[in-house]
């Protein structure tokens, strides 16, 4: 009986090895067409085109122009319009004092010895009357507050002096020079001069 080598015999009892199925990925083909042209094999999804994606973005851009070109427009339009507003209102009033202007050029055009002091003095105030009363229905209003008390917002004090009571003490006593408003807004402020109780 022949002798084995150790080795066969240790190969005799072992079991075989199972199998293992190993998978080896294998990156796809390239999807192109066959003559080796660019375009993707169908089934493939498409980018869209370079217009598409920029199409909103533009059409915000157009919108805002428009926009902007419109406030533009309308800037522009409110700006004539007031202008036209304020050359209206002062056609209006110059309107109203043509008369007077009339009245004053005759009395100029008299001449100096044409008529007396008295006579002349008398015409510019007529023509003073109806200037004023023209004004006056235009919205112009005198400021001569003798007698008032004092109002800063109004009055411009000029000088002080002494009040017989204290229930004089800051009325105003003299008027240098009156003030004007016109519909409300102060035009020219009154120079006064305030009476003050020291007692």
């Amino acid at each position: 009986m022949s002798k084995k080598h150790p080795h066969q015999k240790a190969q005799a009892h072992a079991e075989p090895a199972a199998e293992v199925a190993v998978e080896v990925p294998i990156d796809p083909p390239a999807a192109t067409q066959a003559d080796g042209g660019d375009a993707p094999v169908s089934g493939a999804v498409e980018p869209p085109p370079v217009a598409e994606i920029r199409a909103p973005g533009a059409e915000a851009d157009d919108k805002f122009l428009r926009r902007a070109a419109e406030y533009d427009n309308f800037r522009k339009r409110t700006a004539k319009e007031r202008m036209e507003l304020t050359a209206r209102a002062q056609g209006d009033l110059v309107k109203q004092i043509i008369d007077p202007l009339d009245d004053l050029a005759r009395v100029i055009a008299q001449g100096p010895g044409a008529s007396d002091a008295k006579t002349v003095l008398d015409a510019v105030e007529v023509v003073d009357k109806k200037m004023m009363k023209a004004l006056a229905a235009a919205g112009l209003e005198i400021i001569n507050p003798v007698g008032e008390p004092f109002d800063p917002e109004r009055h411009e004090a000029v000088s002080i002096a002494p009040a017989a009571s204290a229930a004089e003490d800051h009325l105003v006593a003299q008027v240098f020079q009156p003030g004007y408003l016109f519909k409300g807004q102060l035009l020219r402020a009154a120079r006064v001069v305030v009476k003050q109780w020291n007692g």
